[in-house]
């Protein structure tokens, strides 16, 4: 068949199905390689920092974390409904306290939430943390940090929140867990998806209203954020609720000409931003301009560079993030 194809195609100066076929094999050969690319740009289902740097760890230590958490069934008015304990594997992404309904919250017309994954306070609820994955990741993917945390922050619950799917301009519209569509990695804080961004910022603020419902005032909540989630962590800055802290790390200041990007309420809540000098994702520079620019506004941040580190983290500013916690949310 393709040689009779090919015997009346040359007529023309070429075999056009040989031509088409030897397209498709080099399309096929080079589509692995330019979606690898992009997965070591950060993009796409990958291992978060924390699993990565857990998997590490815990392979030299040769030791398992071991999670307990509350089994109340009830949701004591924080919003959750949770009742089992856990027990994270080292190197794996833990089934902590999750809701047991089963069903997905309905929080706008056109996002589905999945209820996040919830670490209870060991000891009286005085403080929660809720943190913020990156572009393609989940609660899942740094719910460990929960765990090692929680021995020595035993009065603050951890929420891990899972962004909804959507379609991702930088990954071919493909669709993955986002907390709003990126265009371009280049220069990423233009061509913004405001009305995601948004979205997102109220998603957050109606995690930390459920926080005050349960009895803990907004200024014992910190949202914290990596990579995309760091974005919307800043993006926090704007809400009326007055936090206990605000941590962005690998991240950048999003939506930065509309105004007010801190609100009155927030002006004097702790920031800790952190940011690897050898970040080619989310460039180091964006980091060093969302600072100067917080600085200039008069906002009370900290920024800390960490040397050779890349688009992820390390232990030292793990330990770090764990100090500032305790710092803004000492037991009460």
């Amino acid at each position: 068949m393709a040689a009779t194809l090919c015997g009346r195609s040359r007529a023309l100066g070429y075999c056009w199905p040989s031509v088409v076929l030897s397209f498709a094999l080099l399309a096929a050969l080079l589509m692995p390689v330019a979606l690898n690319k992009l997965a070591a740009r950060g993009i796409g289902k990958l291992a978060s920092p924390v699993q990565q740097r857990l998997a590490l760890s815990n392979s030299s230590k040769s030791r398992a974390l071991n999670v307990t958490a509350s089994t109340s069934k009830a949701n004591n008015g924080s919003g959750y409904s949770s009742s089992r304990s856990s027990k994270i594997s080292s190197g794996t992404s833990p089934t902590a306290v999750r809701s047991v309904s089963g069903k997905a919250n309905m929080s706008s017309q056109q996002f589905k939430y999945r209820d996040p994954i919830v670490f209870n306070a060991r000891d009286k609820h005085t403080g929660t943390v809720i943190m913020l994955h990156g572009l393609g990741d989940s609660g899942d993917g740094w719910a460990p940090i929960g765990a090692e945390w929680a021995p020595e922050l035993r009065h603050v619950k951890f929420v891990f929140p899972h962004a909804p799917r959507r379609p991702i301009s930088v990954n071919f519209g493909m669709q993955m867990p986002g907390w709003y569509d990126i265009a371009s990695l280049e220069d990423i804080d233009q061509k913004e998806d405001k009305d995601g961004l948004h979205e997102s910022k109220r998603y957050i603020e109606e995690l930390i209203e459920k926080e005050v419902a349960g009895g803990v005032p907004s200024e014992r909540v910190v949202v914290a954020g990596f990579s995309q989630g760091g974005a919307v962590a800043l993006m926090a800055l704007r809400s009326q609720h007055k936090l206990a802290g605000v941590i962005g790390l690998s991240t950048y200041l999003p939506l930065r000409k509309e105004p007010p990007l801190v609100s009155d309420a927030n002006m004097q809540t702790p920031i800790f931003q952190a940011h690897g000098d050898q970040d080619y994702t989310v460039g180091y520079q964006f980091g060093v301009t969302t600072y100067n620019l917080l600085k200039e506004l008069g906002a009370n941040i900290t920024f800390k560079t960490y040397n050779g580190m890349a688009h992820g983290a390390v232990p030292q500013e793990i330990a770090d993030v764990a100090a500032f916690i305790k710092k803004v949310l000492p037991p009460k």
